[in-house]
């Protein structure tokens, strides 16, 4: 016999216990692990979404994962599942499975969207969901899309970054430490689930939707005209160090040892640069060398040794303080080098001063400075929320969703089925 509830409970009302939201009343099931998945999952937490994760009793593959504190309590964990619930259940287990899958299809307009990346097949497969609630929506990541392994880092080191990353004379790779395809295949599957939320209220179909982490990196690569570049033009682009590829934009060191960041990708805003640095005479200079105006973009990039040559001794001469005031005022695109530890100790975007940023209290970790949603709300907008316990709402979720009493509850658990807090 399926656990599932002849009517639908909605006790938990998001309006009441977390404010108005954009996503209030929708209901997510999460089964996942690494980034792109939880990152998706928690994107919509934020826009108000009941997120519940289900957790393999004892924690998941990433439970652990560094950054870990002291007591060896995953803080990357924590960060990736900020407003979630959590229901533990041993998945290896049939009973655990059809609970599973109970509360991927329950009943209820705004629910039976279900986000994973866990692998095909067995209590994850689409049509065996399906058969419970036709109109199911789901989201699976995989790494291929022909379902075989990749990770972001595999991924990259196949796209071709690491060739033309790093210094001009590096003979090797250079790997990124920014999982970027994991945190845009995040937001894509947000983006999706969002589309065929709304493709299902306006015709009553679910649908099945695959991401997988290999094709959002060459999408990119298309978008961004790097496979055009080789295709169209047969170049291979080469590594260019710290130097901005396509305008001007590279790093330099003040008088007093701060190194910045400069950009310019106009003409104008390279005039202000040349402004806000005194050099317009000697930008003058190399127009007349060169033969020609700086007047585009491509005029920037291709005279770039050039323009860094001027500005050097200008920036070797200048204090910190005194580039910040000057390029501030000319409003030049620039920005200082800063560890992470200089960015929480210095910057206020990264303070409470930013309406993004609260103080929490995280259970198991400590008070953390902690980012909600970056879009901003206005008047609507909600601090961010705890990441859970692991199990922490087992017991709520059993009740609300599966319509269990506690009896039932209390045998699951001294059969370890489930597992609360």
């Amino acid at each position: 016999m399926p656990y599932l509830s002849s009517t639908w409970v909605h006790s938990l009302s998001l309006e009441t216990s977390i404010g108005v939201t954009l996503l209030a009343g929708m209901r997510v099931v999460e089964a996942s692990a690494f980034v792109a998945a939880p990152l998706g999952g928690m994107t919509l937490a934020q826009l108000g979404a009941d997120v519940i994760r289900i957790d393999p009793i004892g924690g998941g593959l990433d439970y652990r994962r560094w950054p870990v504190t002291s007591e060896g309590h995953s803080i990357y964990w924590a960060g990736l599942n900020k407003g979630k619930r959590s229901i533990a259940l041993d998945l290896r287990s049939d009973e655990g499975r059809e609970l599973a899958a109970a509360l991927i299809t329950a009943a209820g307009p705004d629910a039976g969207i279900f986000l994973t990346n866990y692998p095909a097949g067995g209590w994850t497969d689409f049509d065996r969901l399906r058969a419970r609630r036709d109109d199911l929506i789901m989201c699976r990541i995989l790494g291929n899309r022909d379902g075989s392994t990749a990770v972001d880092y595999t991924i990259n080191a196949a796209v071709g970054y690491p060739a033309i990353t790093g210094p001009a004379d590096h003979d090797g790779v250079v790997n990124s430490v920014l999982p970027a395809w994991d945190l845009v295949t995040g937001m894509m599957a947000a983006t999706a689930i969002l589309a065929a939320e709304r493709h299902r209220t306006r015709t009553g179909r679910g649908r099945l939707l695959n991401i997988a982490l290999a094709d959002v990196a060459i999408a990119v690569l298309g978008h961004l005209g790097q496979i055009g570049e080789v295709t169209i033009n047969g170049v291979a682009r080469p590594r260019y160090g710290n130097y901005l590829y396509g305008a001007f934009g590279r790093d330099f060191v003040t008088s007093d040892g701060r190194r910045v960041m400069v950009t310019a990708i106009t003409p104008r805003q390279f005039r202000g640069l040349a402004e806000a640095t005194g050099t317009t005479q000697a930008v003058a200079s190399l127009e007349a060398e060169l033969g020609r105006p700086i007047e585009s973009d491509g005029d920037l990039f291709n005279a770039r040794e050039e323009i860094a040559a001027i500005l050097e001794p200008w920036f070797a001469d200048t204090s910190y303080e005194d580039v910040a005031r000057l390029f501030d005022a000319h409003r030049v695109l620039w920005g200082p080098y800063q560890t992470v530890q200089e960015l929480l100790d210095q910057d206020p975007r990264a303070s409470t001063a930013n309406p993004m940023l609260t103080e929490i209290d995280q259970p198991g970790i400590g008070r953390l400075l902690t980012p909600g949603s970056p879009i901003d709300l206005g008047a609507d907008r909600e601090p961010p929320r705890t990441a859970p316990v692991l199990g922490q709402h087992t017991e709520e979720i059993l009740a609300e969703l599966v319509g269990m009493d506690a009896a039932e509850i209390g045998r699951l658990l001294d059969r370890e089925v489930v597992a609360g807090a």
